[in-house]
């Protein structure tokens, strides 16, 4: 066996002899956490300059290198003999470069420097249009999502990809830790999971339509005329295959009138097929859009959430969750609301609305535990450019039980509140602002609240309805700096309550039968929640808007890349 894989190796080698030999590339973030514990060693860096300037009489100069695997920048020492220095020190140039870790002089900021011996590669930058700035000059958040292609460059974007990727890695892991399915729902969808109707419609009939526009101006339909004289060759063709075969011709003309017979039919088929093109979008006779001749021969929509899906995992496989890209096609312009965003939904077989608000108190405390674990260098770097309180937040929310009251209890708070005039009226049966729900946190609780029972009014139809058949078996977690972190609730198992759950909403049942099918066949008790994976990265960094935590934002008229 050991013969056989040497063999192998050898033979895949062999297949890469008209390649250059890989980069044994060291990341600066492994060269800055070792420290002189590695002075003397040779290594090869890449990444990209933040600032550099020529020194000495432009006998040598300073790059300051970040390659994006940590916040700090690693200090990089080139000689003129070594490359030509102006085409090293503006702004944005990638390097690649070979040279040995040495410990800098006593006094200076860094721990260790890099002194190198040979330029690999080089990436120029035209720093006349080059759009972000040199050193300690700053663009705002707001126009760094005019240039989002480059933003990632930044020190701050920077921090914020590392902190939304550890949050990532943190979810799957304590999901799988806790004995969770990881599922994948589909983003295309038939069915309206929140009943409110702001979907992306999926469609190829404006596609089909400019298609059928173009093809028409470049060769038009045919005329009545041209179709009764494509029929009349018709008749003219059958009657010559009449008259050869009334006069017993030979097997070989009759074939051949044949086969010119076809021809005229298939002219007539093909003419009369498109005298049926017309301009823009195909409509019933009722003039309502036909998508039967739509791609998926019905409506289809991108998902606003995956948990009625994955609730069909969580049927069969008891503990599941789904995690990725959702869709509102809400035309709302503030710094909470996207129009693509990702949503992080856990759906759990056998749970009522107190093992929902169990995990999802215990799912909240392990992301901002993993945080003060993991991400401690761009979380320092948040507290001193975002927001002060962001570490003292995490260490909160980390070890603190969760206040749980009901709506109605919130509500009664809320009303006898009188250091504070609230912009939305508190009354029983609104939907709760970001204004309340950031006061029951920050100012009456000082701490994370879980609020349930909801009135069934402002809830989703698939929400489990309470015994009193005013509220709705759902729940949402409140915290400090953003409100509502998640949304959650025990689902309706019973199939005569939920059809009329649907209806009561004003959506059809058809698109929902396959759903009442889990109330059909084995229903089981079943409890779920949404986390928006934006709002929690808001929630950590202390950043005001949830453009700045998403690498490539969307919302009302802007979709770049």
């Amino acid at each position: 066996m050991a013969a056989d894989a040497a063999t192998a190796a050898m033979a895949a080698a062999s297949l890469c002899d008209d390649l250059e030999p890989a980069t044994a590339r060291t990341r600066i973030r492994d060269v800055l956490a070792a420290g002189t514990a590695r002075a003397g060693d040779r290594v090869v860096v890449g990444g990209w300059v933040r600032t550099g300037r020529e020194q000495g009489k432009g006998s040598f100069a300073f790059l300051e290198l970040s390659d994006g695997s940590c916040a700090a920048t690693l200090q990089v020492i080139v000689d003129a003999a070594v490359h030509p220095l102006a085409r090293l020190t503006a702004t944005g140039t990638s390097v690649l470069v070979e040279g040995e870790i040495k410990e800098p002089p006593e006094g200076t900021k860094q721990n260790v420097e890099l002194k190198v011996s040979r330029v690999l590669e080089v990436g120029e930058v035209d720093a006349a249009v080059y759009p972000l700035p040199k050193g300690k000059v700053k663009l705002t958040l707001e126009k760094l999502r005019d240039v989002v292609h480059l933003r990632s460059r930044t020190n701050t974007i920077g921090a914020v990809a590392r902190i939304r990727h550890q949050l990532a890695y943190a979810s799957h892991t304590f999901f799988n830790e806790n004995g969770f399915l990881y599922v994948h729902t589909p983003i295309i969808t038939t069915s309206d999971c929140e009943g409110a109707g702001e979907m992306f419609q999926v469609t190829t009939l404006f596609s089909q339509a400019e298609k059928t526009e173009k093809e028409l101006r470049e060769n038009p339909a045919p005329s009545d005329s041209e179709i009764e004289a494509a029929k009349f060759l018709v008749k003219e063709r059958g009657d010559v295959v009449a008259q050869l075969k009334a006069a017993k011709a030979s097997k070989q003309e009759i074939s051949a009138a044949v086969d010119e017979l076809n021809r005229a039919k298939e002219i007539v088929s093909k003419l009369e097929e498109r005298s049926k093109l017309k301009p823009g979008v195909p409509r019933k006779d009722d003039g309502s859009i036909a998508f039967e001749n739509d791609f998926f021969k019905r409506q289809a929509f991108l998902t606003v959430s995956g948990q009625l899906q994955v609730e069909t995992y969580a049927c069969a496989l008891s503990s599941v969750y789904t995690f990725g890209p959702t869709f509102r096609a809400e035309n709302s312009h503030t710094s909470r609301h996207l129009a693509e965003f990702w949503m992080v939904e856990p759906e759990i077989a056998f749970a009522n609305l107190q093992d929902d608000m169990n995990c999802a108190e215990k799912y909240v405390q392990y992301l901002c535990k993993w945080l003060l674990d993991h991400c401690q260098e761009d979380m320092e770097f948040m507290v001193k450019n975002y927001d002060k309180s962001a570490i003292e937040r995490l260490e909160l929310v980390s070890s603190t039980p969760f206040v749980r009251i009901s709506y109605t209890k919130a509500v009664e708070l809320l009303k006898n509140v009188t250091d504070k005039k609230f912009d939305n009226k508190v009354e029983w049966g609104i939907d709760l602002a970001s204004e309340h729900e950031r006061y029951l946190t920050e100012d009456i609780f000082k701490k994370p609240v879980i609020v349930y029972n909801y009135p069934k009014g402002i809830k989703a139809f698939y929400m489990r309805l309470n015994d009193d058949d005013k509220t709705v078996a759902a729940m949402d977690v409140l915290v400090p700096k953003v409100g509502e972190l998640i949304g959650g609730s025990q689902r309706e198992e019973r199939l005569d309550v939920l059809k009329q759950r649907i209806l009561d909403a004003g959506l059809p049942l058809e698109p929902y039968e396959w759903y009442l099918d889990l109330r059909r066949f084995g229903s089981v008790k079943h409890s779920g929640f949404g986390l928006g994976f934006e709002r929690m990265i808001l929630f950590a960094t202390g950043m005001e808007n949830i453009r700045d935590v998403i690498p490539f934002p969307r919302y009302p008229g802007r979709a770049d890349l």
